[in-house]
């Protein structure tokens, strides 16, 4: 069975032997054959002198032959210290296995720090940024029980003892039996550590030398003597001991659980942490945490370092890729009937029981690169927990996942994640605009601008052609965001519904995203209707009716917006009247308005257009919109806190209208002249 050969392959991929001495054979290394010192070393370590002599010479008895003779033992003990600090600078996990003792888990003799599978990952990522000569700036979001705390502070203290002296370092934990261990782990590491190597070669040095002293007698912060850096650890729940000073270095611990009061948030406290760390190379900040929740300041900013917004690159843990949570098989028998078991079940949508996880998402754990036994534990663990958040509040399968929330998500995840095989860049950008901003004239002479950095992404242009027309074949939504940057985005989006003529779904071709004043908006909305050849024109206007000091204007000033624009534009949708209010001659009111009977009917749309693949998707940032809209436990529909649905409601008004309201569209011929617009190339969103 193919699965099963897979399987073997990543297991022996998994457990594969590491030895940080030899070093491995891994991206970022080579082999350097040289006789008594056989590793992989990383690639820098070329550039560097002895490294050049000992390759030109093949062996370190031909150095030291070259030395002149066979070399004393005090040479060849000098040559070796050499050596050692140079790959020691170089070569943090080589560094770590000599030098940096831990605590054994489960007691006995402290151990040399032997990095797992994610602390390499780890470890690859903070020494990316220091090589390219960066500010190291990282938001690790992680699953429990692999390390990731003392690697980072590893890391820092890497940094302290061997590349720079006077680079001083914060730590700040949640709680206060945290800074305990930290000291604990730090003052362990040090008791173990040579104090030759606290210093730089040929300098004085006593065996019997302090190396850690308080720094001024009391308190929590700590001198590192021979290399004049100082280590300060703190607590959230001291807010005064989070005070950030002189530091280079400062690492967030457990952000996700730090407390927020009236007097201190988590915002205040990382603030006053990192506020004196300069941007530049050689310093470093890292949140690190396990999810807590959404709508935090953890939350918020994994959000905005995973929308590239922030300095922060962010870094997942899942569950599956820490050693310990695999369960073998007891046979070979056992992990055939699982695998066919996997195979078989692997479209299940629906779980057995409160305990378990559908065929379906074990499936997608296997596509994300987990082993059979890797995926055989999470069965197993899953049976402790009676709902999947609490088992993904401690072993998150990705980040999405990690932030766990009370409602129910709205959109199947597999579903969504169909949609993306439509994404891609637009073919161009910029504004369609009009001889004016707004009023009647904005609507005379529309045509596009090309501007890389304008709000209007379009990936099919309108296709217009002279002797034939496609009815109904363009629709424009709009949803009203706010004019400060703050606020939410107005979107408007562009369906293409000529498939549906041929019984296939829309496409969304153009989208506009930002922040304007609504006036402004409802132009800018028009130009484009009228420039993809008079489309419907569909303006949510359940904002226009309520009164939010963030909006551009009062429901009077908004219904007189919209009644100039009806008299300008003749394609803008109107909610149908009832035959009461068309005797009684209530008046027309334009817009298409959520509230909570037509929300759950356009939700529901939307639910179906995405199970069933009734539309084509073109912008990843409406998927990201999809994956945490959620059912509240009250019924309502909603974002998770920190994000937005401005993109999502634009779907779901406009397919709703779709295929509700409007006709099917028919090709017919034209019956008027006038000069219709020539087609412009299609982008390479058309497959």
């Amino acid at each position: 069975m193919e699965l099963l050969r897979e399987n073997r392959r990543r297991m022996e991929e998994s457990t594969a032997p590491y030895d940080p001495i030899s070093g491995h054979d891994e991206p970022g290394r080579y082999y350097f054959p040289v006789k008594g010192l056989e590793c992989w070393l990383p690639l820098e370590m070329r550039r560097e002198e002895l490294v050049i002599e000992l390759s030109r010479l093949g062996s370190l008895d031909e150095y030291f032959a070259e030395m002149g003779g066979a070399g004393s033992d005090e040479m060849r003990e000098r040559v070796m210290e050499q050596w050692t600090r140079l790959r020691c600078r170089h070569d943090f996990p080589f560094w770590a296995a000599t030098f940096a003792y831990i605590k054994r888990k489960g007691g006995g003799d402290d151990v040399p720090f032997i990095l797992n599978r994610p602390q390499r990952r780890l470890v690859g990522v903070l020494e990316g940024m220091r090589r390219a000569q960066r500010p190291i700036r990282l938001i690790l979001l992680k699953a429990r029980q692999w390390g990731g705390s003392t690697c980072v502070q590893l890391y820092m203290a890497w940094l302290q003892l061997v590349h720079e002296k006077g680079l001083n370092s914060l730590i700040v934990a949640h709680q206060g039996t945290a800074t305990d261990e930290i000291m604990d782990m730090f003052d362990r590491m040090l008791s173990h550590y040579p104090a030759k190597y606290l210093h730089e070669q040929d300098e004085d040095y006593s065996d019997d030398e302090k190396k850690l002293v308080r720094a001024g007698g009391f308190g929590s912060a700590f001198r590192v003597v021979a290399r004049n850096c100082k280590v300060k650890v703190g607590t959230a729940e001291r807010p005064n001991s989070c005070r950030g000073g002189d530091y280079n270095l400062v690492h967030c611990s457990e952000v996700g659980l730090w407390p927020s009061t009236k007097r201190k948030t988590p915002e205040d406290l990382a603030r006053a942490a990192t506020a004196g760390v300069l941007l530049r190379p050689m310093t470093m900040i890292v949140y690190e945490s396990t999810a807590n929740g959404t709508g935090n300041f953890f939350h918020t900013e994994w959000n905005a370092a995973k929308s590239g917004e922030s300095q922060f690159a962010p870094m997942f843990v899942a569950w599956y890729e820490i050693e310990q949570n695999s369960l073998p098989f007891s046979s070979p028998e056992e992990e055939e009937r699982f695998a066919a078991d996997l195979i078989a079940g692997r479209e299940a949508e629906q779980p057995l029981s409160s305990r378990r996880q559908p065929g379906q998402y074990l499936w997608w754990l296997w596509e994300k690169g987990a082993t059979l036994e890797a995926i055989h534990w999470y069965v197993s663990e899953r049976a402790k927990y009676s709902d999947h958040g609490q088992m993904a509040s401690e072993c998150p399968s990705d980040d999405v996942e990690a932030f766990v929330h009370s409602g129910a998500r709205v959109f199947d995840k597999y579903k969504v994640e169909a949609l993306r095989a439509g994404c891609c860049a637009p073919a161009m950008r910029g504004e369609i605009d009009g001889d004016k901003p707004s009023g009647e004239g904005s609507l005379k002479n529309v045509r596009f601008n090309a501007d890389p950095h304008g709000a209007l992404a379009m990936w099919r242009d309108r296709e217009i052609t002279t002797m034939e027309r496609v009815t109904d074949r363009y629709l424009v939504v709009v949803d009203i965001g706010g004019r400060s940057l703050t606020a939410d985005w107005s979107v408007i989006v562009v369906f293409d519904r000529a498939p549906m003529a041929h019984g296939e779904g829309p496409e969304v071709v153009a989208q506009w995203r930002g922040h304007t004043d609504f006036d402004l908006l409802a132009w800018n909305a028009a130009r484009i209707a009228k420039y993809y050849d008079n489309a419907l024109l569909v303006i949510e206007s359940n904002t226009l009716e309520t009164h939010d000091p963030d909006r551009s204007g009062g429901s009077e000033q908004s219904s007189f917006i919209l009644n100039r624009l009806r008299d300008a534009y003749d394609n803008l949708y109107a909610r149908k009247r009832n035959e009461d209010e068309i005797r009684q001659g209530a008046p027309v009111r334009y817009g298409f308005h959520t509230n909570v009977n037509t929300k759950p009917m356009v939700i529901s749309m939307l639910v179906q257009a995405i199970r069933e693949g009734q539309y084509v998707e073109r912008d990843e940032g409406c998927l990201a919109e999809y994956m945490v809209y959620e059912q509240r436990q009250n019924g309502s529909y909603g974002a998770l806190p920190g994000h937005h649905d401005d993109m999502l409601m634009t779907r779901a008004i406009g397919l709703h209208i779709c295929y509700q309201e409007m006709p099917t569209p028919r090709i017919v011929m034209r019956t008027s002249g006038g000069n219709p617009y020539c087609p412009r190339p299609v982008s390479a969103a058309v497959f």
